[in-house]
């Protein structure tokens, strides 16, 4: 901007011509080393109300629940990246952590992903059933802890035809209205292009898959989506970001009807769990309940508040979107730390609402299977409280 000093003002024809290019340059000059900064684009920048908690150099957090008695658990996956430290741990704030239910049982488990806590306080974790390097086939399944003895009651396992060989299980919710003991609902993300929601009836351990690759839980054809300033297109046979079809889930407060959104899009769906839970429906009822809930970003964990409202991790956002049980959407949070924000639980909460959100922070989108191999991590990964107006 220095240039504008050195003008000859006096080439122009005219004193009062001459004066008024002065003028104009003078008004330039000031008007630019005037204004110390430009307007910028305020959802890259923080919203002012995340705070980070806890920091992980080592081990990548998931899941994550909020007990009864106060504990948040987390979970640690290994199917991207194995790592020392226990897989399944009550967080105690920081990096501290105690595994859970209890340090022998951390043999039995493989990956834990997913998570969620019925209306019985009882905890019910995804596990993979597979490890990074690991060369034999997955052995997925669903676990069911007691918090109140710390011990696993319950391991239903997942096999052909419940589960492919490209099976991604994902996350869970469990809702206690339909059936004998209760439904549980579990997204299967699917590997490459086989994504499908899985109904497990708990009292019989049977599973059902269903809806599988319907449009409500597959990716959207030609999807786009912005990581790290880039922007990528879905590729099945070339992933370049985190990619797939149904990856959150989640339950109304009064477990009437289940919602889930492909990752690799940026649509809700939604359907009554009355039909869903029932084995005797067919494909043609269910993909005719299903309800197209309008487009809401691109959706990793979702978490129902106690008003029934849903708070969702946006990727491309950096943030946290609201949808508010009428359907509108609202912005809560954003910053640009929360690269990959991932599952959320309450902090603070109320039977009417909650006044905190927790949510654990990775950096999947920069693992090396979508970088040819490189890892371009810079860790930590982050543990974060979102405060919400009240």
């Amino acid at each position: 901007m220095a240039r504008f000093r050195y003008l000859t003002c006096g080439l122009l024809p005219g004193a009062s011509r001459t004066i008024a290019v002065c003028a104009l340059v003078g008004l330039l000059g000031a008007s630019l080393s005037a204004h110390a900064s430009d307007s910028v684009e305020q959802s890259f920048a923080s919203s002012g109300n995340v705070h980070v908690l806890g920091r992980f150099y080592d081990a990548q957090p998931s899941g994550i629940v909020h007990l009864a008695d106060g504990r948040f658990v987390l979970s640690f996956p290994t199917s991207a990246q194995r790592h020392p430290g226990p897989v399944l741990a009550v967080w105690k704030g920081g990096s501290k952590l105690q595994p859970f239910p209890d340090a022998a049982t951390q043999k039995e488990l493989i990956s834990p992903l997913g998570m969620t806590v019925d209306a019985h306080g009882r905890v019910w974790v995804i596990d993979e059933g597979i490890a990074a390097g690991q060369t034999e086939p997955q052995t997925p399944a669903i676990i069911l802890v007691d918090p109140g003895t710390n011990r696993i009651v319950r391991r239903f396992s997942l096999s052909s035809p419940v589960v492919r060989p490209d099976s991604h299980i994902n996350d869970i919710r469990v809702d206690l209205t339909h059936g004998k003991e209760g439904t549980a609902f579990v997204s299967d993300t699917s590997q490459t292009t086989h994504p499908a929601l899985i109904v497990l009836d708990i009292a019989s351990g049977q599973a059902r898959r269903i809806l599988a690759d319907d449009a409500s839980v597959s990716a959207a054809p030609g999807h786009v989506m912005e990581v790290d300033g880039n922007l990528f297109r879905y590729n099945p046979d070339h992933p370049q970001m985190p990619q797939g079809g149904v990856n959150g889930i989640g339950l109304s407060v009064d477990s009437s009807r289940l919602f889930w959104a492909p990752f690799s899009s940026r649509r809700l769906y939604s359907a009554p769990t009355a039909i869903m839970s029932d084995p005797s429906a067919s494909e043609v009822d269910l993909r005719q309940a299903v309800r197209d809930e309008g487009e809401v970003g691109v959706v990793d964990g979702i978490f129902t508040a106690p008003d029934d409202s849903l708070y969702m991790a946006d990727e491309e956002r950096h943030g946290v979107v609201r949808r508010s049980p009428d359907g509108n959407l609202s912005l809560v949070a954003h910053d640009p730390r929360l690269i990959s924000p991932d599952s959320l639980a309450s902090g603070e909460q109320t039977k009417q609402s909650v006044s905190s959100l927790i949510m654990t922070v990775g950096q999947w989108a920069r693992l090396p299977v979508f970088h040819d191999g490189h890892d371009m991590q810079k860790r930590p990964y982050l543990i974060v409280r979102i405060d919400l107006k009240k």
